[in-house]
């Protein structure tokens, strides 16, 4: 039973962000290892394929595996959050990767790897929701914007590092030797998080029926899930469905294109620290309707443009493209009371995760399919810019505010 002496509700945020900063970096290393555990696997599949002899469905697969344990963990982390501190979650989260991705070093059978990889996300999971409720926690609302924006530098680092390490790694060790030396990483920094990290010293709620309809009722509840979608779709589901669009339709090598697409990634890493000031100086819901409106317009320049104007386009769509989330971090943890703000962050993540990163991509891929991949990436781009629309009905709670 969880020790009732610590609160389920947050204490006042009792640090300024300059104080803050050491803390939110030590949770955005954690998140960078968390997040590249799990697309690692993206550059090290070639060799993995041909070491264990499994065909392209199989390795294709495998993140089909990830992402469903990473929903499993996302939907069930309340459980978790109930009976441990979020500061112990985002520990074990990170324990638990580093052993799990020690136990895949050992394994050569594809079932139990499969098998592994659910758990792997399921562990993985864990860490958002009470990552996103211990920044809320260090830091003033006022600064959310900001601290999120240093956070979400580890997504952002992790797309455009994975490939080299794996590169680098694959020279002098074997992908099992890959899988060792970044669980030895995450593992030791979830426990040194647990011996030094601040802040999270509470627990957080259990998708309970009362909360789950208060929280289902909520319609700004369902607005966030569906501009995080977009926000995702924009990010993600463009990402994974450019280089098809490139080759097959604008005429571009693989190599160069892989090229174009590591490098236009750079700019999140210092966008979303503008998209966090921009944040906190106009508040969320303006910015997100900057941000919505720009990445749209972009995003349908992208599909429409051709020949050497493409290029500047493919490096300003996921410029703005990632300077949504520290915007959408921070209206995410405004629409409901901070007690269940770890639900909220549960279940809006896995909706939105299928509506930007499933039903988008699919979506451009049945469009090419039909004809043209340009006018499935307009298409998004035309959504996009018109659910500006929906953030006239958004309401944050009276009670989202720590005081």
């Amino acid at each position: 039973m969880p020790n009732k002496t610590l609160p389920s509700t947050p204490p006042p945020p009792c640090m300024s962000l300059k104080a803050a900063i050491p803390y939110i970096l030590f949770l955005s290393s954690i998140f960078y290892l968390n997040f590249i555990s799990r697309i690692i696997f993206a550059p090290l599949l070639p060799t993995i394929e041909k070491d264990l002899g499994i065909s392209h469905t199989e390795s294709g697969s495998l993140f089909f595996f990830i992402s469903i344990g990473y929903l499993a963990g996302l939907l069930f982390s309340g459980f978790v959050n109930e009976r441990l501190t979020h500061k112990n979650v985002i520990s074990l989260s990170g324990i638990g990767v580093g052993l799990i991705l020690y136990s895949l070093a050992a394994l050569t059978s594809f079932r139990t790897i499969a098998a592994c990889l659910i758990i792997l996300g399921f562990v993985a999971g864990l860490y958002l929701p009470s990552g996103i409720a211990t920044i809320t926690h260090l830091v003033s609302s006022e600064n959310w914007g900001k601290a999120f924006s240093v956070h979400e530098w580890a997504p952002n680092l992790a797309f455009i590092t994975a490939p080299i390490l794996a590169e680098v790694f694959l020279k002098w060790m074997t992908w099992q030797h890959v899988f060792s030396v970044i669980g030895a990483s995450i593992l030791f920094v979830g426990l040194f998080y647990f011996k030094y990290g601040k802040g999270g010293q509470f627990y957080g709620q259990a998708p309970k029926l009362k909360i789950l309809r208060s929280l289902f009722t909520n319609r700004s509840f369902w607005i966030m899930i569906f501009i995080f979608g977009i926000g995702m779709g924009g990010s993600l589901g463009i990402y994974t469905m450019l280089p098809l669009y490139l080759v097959s339709e604008r005429g571009f090598s693989a190599g160069w294109v892989n090229t174009l697409v590591g490098l236009s990634r750079i700019s999140g890493l210092f966008i979303t620290l503008v998209s966090g000031w921009l944040t906190d100086k106009i508040g969320p819901k303006k910015a997100i309707k900057l941000i919505i409106v720009t990445s749209g317009l972009t995003t349908i320049s992208l599909g429409l443009v051709r020949g050497p104007f493409i290029l500047p386009v493919i490096f300003l769509q996921p410029l703005f493209a990632t300077s949504f989330f520290p915007a959408g971090f921070a209206a995410l943890s405004l629409i409901t009371p901070h007690e269940i703000q770890n639900v909220t962050v549960s279940f809006t993540i896995p909706f939105s995760f299928l509506l930007g990163g499933g039903l988008i991509p699919t979506l451009i891929g049945f469009m090419g399919d039909m004809g043209s991949f340009g006018m499935g990436i307009s298409f998004v781009g035309l959504i996009t810019a018109g659910s500006v629309i929906t953030l006239r009905f958004l309401r944050f709670h009276e009670d989202a505010i720590p005081l």
